[in-house]
């Protein structure tokens, strides 16, 4: 035990005599923590939002005002005898405007038929298949090519089929761009990380290489030597640990919580995203980590013992 208290002054002198480059390392390692605990809940909630997307892809076959009673069960016979094709469920036109006022507010969508007069949206059947992978080949079977080649509806009461294909294809767009974008500057952070806590390190070898030669020539261990410059390292990576994820913890008191709790974002984000306590100790974990590779991979290099 007095040789860990030993280590641990030597490490916190070091720290002393090497202020600046090691506020730097500490600094810099905030800098990455900070942004590795923004970034693990984007990638996961970015991750979940498009799985939720492509699971539940469905289409919707919209159907003429005037179509009749027959004509339409008539229809959702011949949709429903397709292959592949789990359920099909129509939605009335009052349905649809509920539909309408859960996306866009009630209010708004209140103001639009204000000026309209009257319900526009039409009557539509909600198709799903048995599987993501089979959804193209049953919206191809309502819309099937015609004599000329173009596709024709199964049923002249077809008006129009629409889908969220293309919103899942942006979805994945972005979430694609975003984590390229931000594993790069991540990746970054990390080697500036290791190259600043490295140099620290190596500073500290430099002003200590007196002390370093006198240990050598009274018989010091190898790890009696090195233990002070790792315990160093690691101590720049506790405190820029520390210092990320009380900023974390406040910017999640005063920005996070409150908005979650004002727009209901809070269910969504438990369920998609890790709970803060863990994501605290992957943080910790890291910083810690990132550190300690730093100081081994300067010991190796510069420390001849």
């Amino acid at each position: 035990m007095s040789r860990l208290f030993f280590f641990i002054q030597e490490a916190f002198r070091a720290l002393r005599r090497n202020a600046a480059p090691s506020m730097a390392a500490i600094v810099t390692t905030v800098t990455t923590v900070i942004l590795l605990g923004v970034l693990i809940p984007v990638f996961q909630t970015t991750q979940a939002k498009s799985n939720e997307v492509r699971e539940s892809l469905e289409f919707r076959v919209a159907i003429y005002d005037d179509a009749t009673q027959g004509e339409t069960m008539a229809l959702q016979r011949e949709l429903e005898a397709i292959p592949h094709v789990e359920s099909v469920e129509l939605i009335t036109k009052a349905e649809a405007l509920v539909e309408l006022e859960e996306d866009l507010g009630q209010s708004k969508s209140e103001d639009l038929l204000a000026q309209l007069h009257d319900n526009p949206l039409p009557a539509n059947f909600q198709v799903k298949a048995d599987d993501a992978a089979n959804l193209d080949a049953v919206r191809a079977a309502v819309t099937p090519p015609g004599p000329d080649g173009k596709p024709q509806p199964i049923s002249p009461i077809v008006q129009d089929v629409f889908d969220r294909q293309q919103e899942s294809q942006k979805i994945e767009q972005v979430t694609s761009a975003l984590k390229i974008v931000l594993t790069v500057i991540t990746a970054l952070l990390i080697i500036a990380s290791l190259m600043l806590v490295g140099n620290t390190i190596r500073l500290s070898i430099y002003t200590r290489r007196r002390e370093v030669e006198v240990m050598r020539l009274v018989g010091a261990t190898r790890w009696f030597i090195r233990w002070p410059f790792m315990i160093e390292g690691v101590i720049v990576g506790f405190a820029g640990g520390l210092v990320a994820i009380l900023i974390l913890w406040l910017g999640k008191l005063t920005i996070v919580d409150p908005l979650s709790n004002d727009i209901g974002l809070l269910e969504a984000q438990n369920s998609t995203t890790l709970a803060f306590p863990a994501l605290v100790a992957i943080l910790f974990a890291a910083a810690v980590l990132v550190s300690a590779v730093g100081s081994g991979i300067t010991l190796r290099r510069f420390l001849k013992v």
